[in-house]
């Protein structure tokens, strides 16, 4: 069985998918560096946009909007700087030529224009030519999707922590809430400050140490949150619209690991919590301890995706193989569908035809997507919970020849039915609505070890719950829109309320309606089970 995982997959060692999404201390995935021949030798800015460039042609109407870019440059900057010009041409260039779908020039320079236009040194500070460069380019890239972006020198090499097994800080997934200005919390990672302080999926950060949050770039906050473990920060935390509350946590060695396990009686629970180096492995060996520990007398499996923000595509594809004998995983396509690559399962799968449920919930995205939607497409497994996140693009962070780099979305996900995960997500065979009713201090524990559904957190009426319903990827500022294709239909819908708790608190209901189909062995077998036959939609 080990020599099956060894190279099955091949691990993008250079090549690696990220989801777009800060941990504070811990990031998720390798890079792919691209560096361009050459070097910047021209001493002024007019060699370097005009005839004397040292690179290639963009074509007549590029090089009319980067001339235009270069007049607005000179009138603002202070020491005409040709390397930063070179800089802006280089990170324009690959905008033009990689993005995942066409773009137009002079929206593009429209955009870094203003932001040369709008940038304002900091207090103290003078400005300087790269300061007004990086301005111009964080400009034109939120002009993209919302997860592409220009990363300065100190951006960058905080995006090249890798998963080395440990980490200080406070063990949260966050993102920027482009409407507040707050950081938002995606996640807890389980077991850690964060975590155990009940911080909750759709938390805005507001302020640290009484500092407010809003006009930082989420790196910078997520610089302040990280520091030396045993020392303290003071979170302004905004839960819903009005309740707001301040919580000390102790930054910490924060130990990760990608896939957790246990016996659920006769069932194996195996709950990933993302798509690292380590989720291969960490599968195998929780197949075979389960397998060990439960006998003969195991009826099948429940993986649990649930709040899984995703992490390398190669891992995804491993895991999705490792319950498949053949078939397609995922296909990815650039811009008008180049360079296609399809991804195939192998023969062999690891839970050895026993059933399998996968959970999933609005936290579920990217990566995660892939596995559900690649076992559901297959009809290998039945998908439960709540329709995922929607994130099904690709991105890849880029090196840029003087400094920095982009990170880029450059491809689409397509699942093995053909349709797009980008802005719907994947919708479960039988969906759980939302308790109407929830224990207050539940929601950030409710299954410990089992996770947290973002379907927890409080909905008692029912617009919070379609405001709830709202905050996903096609939610997002400039999120992708792509054609979809036709959309499966949920088999049935029924209330979570229905579930039976289960898990090692006693709290966790999509996982106790999880355990009740695979005891019951059919969808009419499971509604008798929960007694919904008179209330499940079926479809």
């Amino acid at each position: 069985m080990a020599q099956r995982f060894s190279l099955r997959s091949g691990r993008a060692g250079n090549l690696a998918y990220r989801s777009g999404l800060l941990v504070v201390g811990f990031l998720i995935g390798g890079l792919l560096t691209h560096v361009l021949a050459g070097c910047v030798g021209a001493n002024s800015a007019q060699a370097v946009f005009g005839l004397g460039r040292l690179f290639d042609d963009l074509g007549s109407e590029a090089e009319k909007e980067l001339s235009r870019f270069q007049d607005v440059y000179l009138e603002v900057s202070t020491t005409d700087n040709p390397q930063q010009l070179e800089h802006f041409r280089n990170a324009f260039s690959k905008v033009r030529t990689q993005y995942v779908q066409p773009v137009v020039d002079a929206d593009l320079i429209d955009a870094a224009i203003e932001g040369l236009r709008l940038y304002k040194p900091e207090e103290g500070k003078e400005q300087t030519d790269r300061h007004l460069v990086e301005a111009a380019l964080d400009a034109m890239m939120e002009k993209l999707d919302p997860h592409s972006s220009y990363l300065n020198p100190q951006e960058f090499k905080e995006m090249q922590v890798t998963t080395q097994g440990q980490f200080g800080g406070l063990g949260i997934l966050v993102t920027l809430d482009k409407e507040s200005g707050a950081v938002k919390v995606i996640s807890p990672i389980d077991d850690t400050p964060a975590f155990r302080a009940g911080l909750k999926a759709n938390d805005l950060i507001t302020h640290l140490d009484g500092k407010a949050v809003k006009g930082k770039k989420l790196t910078d906050a997520v610089r302040v949150m990280r520091g030396k473990p045993g020392t303290s920060i003071r979170l302004t935390v905004l839960r819903g619209e009005n309740d707001v509350f301040d919580v000390t946590l102790r930054r910490d060695i924060v130990h990760v690991k990608a896939v957790k396990w246990r016996a659920e009686g006769d069932i194996g629970y195996i709950r990933v919590s993302r798509f690292s180096q380590t989720t291969d492995e960490g599968t195998v060996e929780a197949i075979e301890a389960l397998r060990a520990e439960i006998g003969p007398k195991l009826k099948g499996y429940v993986l649990d995706l649930r709040n899984n923000p995703g992490g390398l595509l190669s891992e995804s594809v491993t895991l999705a193989d490792s319950f498949l004998d053949e078939g397609q995983v995922v296909s990815v396509r650039g811009r008008d569908g180049r360079n296609g690559r399809d991804h195939n399962a192998k023969w062999g799968d690891l839970a050895r035809g026993l059933p399998i449920v996968v959970l999933i919930n609005e936290g579920s995205a990217s990566a995660s997507e892939i596995v559900a939607a690649a076992l559901q497409d297959h009809r290998r497994a039945t998908v439960m919970g709540a329709r995922s996140f929607g994130k099904g693009s690709v991105q890849v962070v880029s090196r840029l020849d003087l400094e920095g780099a982009l990170k880029l979305t450059t491809d689409l996900y397509y699942v093995p039915s053909g349709r797009a995960i980008q802005g719907v997500g994947v919708l479960p065979d039988i969906v759980l609505q939302a308790s109407a009713k929830k224990e207050d201090k539940s929601s950030a524990k409710a299954a410990s070890e089992d996770e947290t559904s973002e379907a927890e957190v409080d909905a008692k009426t029912e617009a919070e719950a379609e405001e709830h319903r709202a905050r996903r990827e096609a939610d997002l500022p400039n999120a992708l829109k792509v054609d979809h294709g036709q959309e499966r239909q949920a088999k049935v819908t029924l209330s979570e309320d229905r579930c039976p708790p289960a898990g090692e608190e006693g709290k966790d209901k999509a996982l106790g309606c999880a355990l009740a189909y695979l005891h019951s062995g059919s969808t009419p077998g499971f509604l008798t089970a929960v007694k919904a036959t008179d209330e499940a939609g079926i479809h």
